[in-house]
């Protein structure tokens, strides 16, 4: 078969691609790790100390990722996506199974868990951009919503098997047990990384074979400055700067009032534990509809309409959150906000994947996660103490009003509101 022939070749749809397929069993791996360490750590830190000390314990991780998230996409940049990936695994494997050694030969402070979770912290700081910026380097354009669509699913699947997968572990060998299982699922991440193939960046197709798809677009110079291209790559873009304002919006309106909000929630109106089950259970199947629809269909059309409005409709469905006068009319709207926000969160991961210059793309997916993985979790005793003080009812239309806000944003901005997924 000539090369013509082979160059003109349709690209394999997303869920046949072999490619996708390692890279998302590794993300899967790595996901529902993710899951089983923080189940371990929190058992950890509660049977050491105080519920309040514990609770500052799994906070901590918050805020080096907040710190460092911005330089992280530096380096992700620098040295490539899949490096920093297979490097970050490595690390939070290493010391998983150190802290599974260590529970297994005596009781540690929570000086320890403490110090553990600021150095998983600022792993987390440089592992999130390079996951955001590794599709664009195995996938074609046009597959790139698809792929989305396929790590939403993943990201779903890892938060329903990793909380079970870790109280079994828990239950049955204690903490050593959760953490051992947490380190085995990021080691078995590192073979399928290895296996990747990067498709390489335009600036990368004079370099030899074997570093091809390796290195960003810089290797070298100041990191500050490559932070300052970033942004002035993002502040230039038609789409991507009108973008970057609307995730910020919506991560500020919704992190807050549905993580710290819908316990309060159901302990105001006497659900109790089951009641917050069902209601995450509710958010969590329509946010996995969400990513399936994608998933399948490949891509929305008017994706910058459709985010904008998805916004809006999902900014009243958190408002309606407040005044659910039953359970099952809960969880009936929860499967709505959960449906609404997996659209407009894909939505908003495609169209960074599909209008960023891949070798920004560690930067740009560092500013767009800033504010759910960054800022947002350090506001989450405002919410609380909000709550406190004026009721969970307001605390929920606030954050509606603000998502609200994102969503008529996007509208308002022409660039954005006629942005398109690629056919």
């Amino acid at each position: 078969m000539s090369a013509a022939v082979l160059a003109a070749a349709p690209p394999r749809p997303a869920h046949r691609d072999p490619q996708v397929l390692r890279w998302l069993g590794a993300y899967t791996a790595s996901t529902v790790g993710d899951s089983v360490y923080y189940l371990a750590l929190s058992w950890a830190a509660v049977s050491s100390g105080s519920p309040a000390q514990a609770g500052l314990v799994m906070a901590v991780s918050a805020v080096p990722r907040a710190l460092l998230l911005l330089f992280g996409g530096v380096i992700a940049d620098r040295l490539g996506p899949r490096r920093v990936v297979l490097a970050s695994d490595t690390a939070r494997c290493l010391m998983t199974l150190g802290l599974a050694a260590v529970l297994l030969a005596t009781s540690p402070g929570l000086w320890l868990l403490a110090a553990a979770a600021l150095v998983f912290g600022a792993v987390d700081a440089v592992f999130l951009p390079a996951v955001g910026a590794l599709p664009p380097r195995i996938a074609a354009r046009d597959q790139l919503a698809r792929v989305q669509g396929l790590r939403g699913l993943a990201y779903r699947m890892g938060s329903v098997l990793g909380a079970p997968l870790g109280g079994l572990a828990v239950a049955t060998g204690g903490p050593a047990s959760a953490f051992g299982a947490a380190g085995a699922l990021f080691a078995l991440s590192l073979p399928l990384l290895r296996a990747l193939r990067l498709r390489p960046l335009p600036a990368e197709e004079k370099l030899p074979a074997g570093e091809k798809g390796e290195k960003g677009e810089k290797a070298d110079g100041p990191v500050l400055r490559d932070l300052a291209d970033g942004l002035r790559h993002l502040r230039g873009h038609r789409v991507l700067g009108p973008l970057m304002i609307t995730i910020l919006l919506a991560d500020l309106g919704f992190v807050g009032p549905l993580n710290v909000g819908l316990a309060l929630l159901a302990e105001q109106r006497g659900w109790g534990a089951p009641g917050i089950g069902w209601l995450l259970a509710g958010f969590g199947a329509g946010a996995g509809a969400a990513s399936l629809l994608l998933a399948v269909r490949g891509r929305l059309p008017r994706a910058g309409a459709t985010l904008g409005w998805t916004m809006i409709l999902g900014a009243a469905a958190v408002a309606a959150l407040a005044f659910a006068p039953r359970l099952p009319v809960a969880v009936a709207v929860a499967v709505a906000v959960g449906l609404l926000a997996g659209v407009s969160g894909a939505l908003c991961h495609a169209l960074v994947q599909t209008e960023c210059d891949p070798a920004y793309l560690g930067r740009v997916s560092a500013v767009s996660s800033l504010g759910s993985l960054g800022l947002a979790p350090l506001g989450m005793p405002l919410t609380g103490a909000a709550a406190g003080l004026w009721g969970t009812g307001p605390v929920f239309v606030a954050g509606a009003a603000v998502c609200a806000l994102s969503g008529a944003f996007a509208l308002t901005v022409p660039s954005l509101r006629r942005a398109e997924l690629p056919r």
